[in-house]
């Protein structure tokens, strides 16, 4: 009905690594195209969806959970979901890739190195786990497990490539359909 293949494409990485971002430019870029979307933003969930939850590992494994849920909701309707999300644990990710028909699940992982991460820290967070103010943060004192075989691996994206990795996202859509 929609004349598209729905998907869920889920942007995986440290905070800062540029997810978010990207997710919006692969939005822009499929909207021109008439694509339906619809967009998952980790702040826009905590606020609402999942603001009961805490960031121990137990919580941010629901957190996944709950918008895996939602997202398999939304492609179940027709549209391609654009999820970005730190979701660190490997087992919570493949868990939400369970809840797809194959093809379905697109992991996208934005591989930018930590330190250029901590550089960028545009909310302070990095400063703040370093500090102990807040703990538990993902790539300072809970891991970050990186994924095995993502469909598309996006290396430190950054402002003046964001266009290209973009259209590295696209061309793996196109060929896959």
């Amino acid at each position: 009905m929609n004349k598209q293949k729905p998907c869920v494409i889920w942007f995986t990485g440290y905070s800062g690594a540029g997810k978010s971002s990207l997710a919006l430019e692969v939005e822009k870029l499929l909207i021109q195209q008439g694509q339906q979307t619809s967009s998952l933003d980790g702040d826009i969930v905590r606020n609402g969806l999942c603001q009961d939850l805490s960031f121990s590992k137990q919580d941010r494994e629901e957190n996944i959970r709950r918008i895996g849920y939602v997202a398999h909701q939304m492609v179940d309707a027709g549209l391609i979901v654009l999820c970005a999300f730190i979701s660190p644990f490997r087992d919570g990710r493949d868990k939400v890739r369970a809840l797809f028909k194959e093809g379905e699940f697109i992991e996208v992982f934005v591989d930018t190195p930590l330190d250029i991460c901590e550089q960028r820290d545009v909310k302070g967070l990095y400063k703040k786990a370093r500090s102990g103010k807040i703990t538990e943060f993902t790539g300072i004192d809970s891991p970050y497990e990186k994924p095995l075989a993502p469909e598309v691996h996006i290396k430190n994206v950054s402002g003046h490539d964001i266009e290209e990795s973009a259209q590295l996202v696209m061309n793996y859509l196109s060929n896959k359909t």
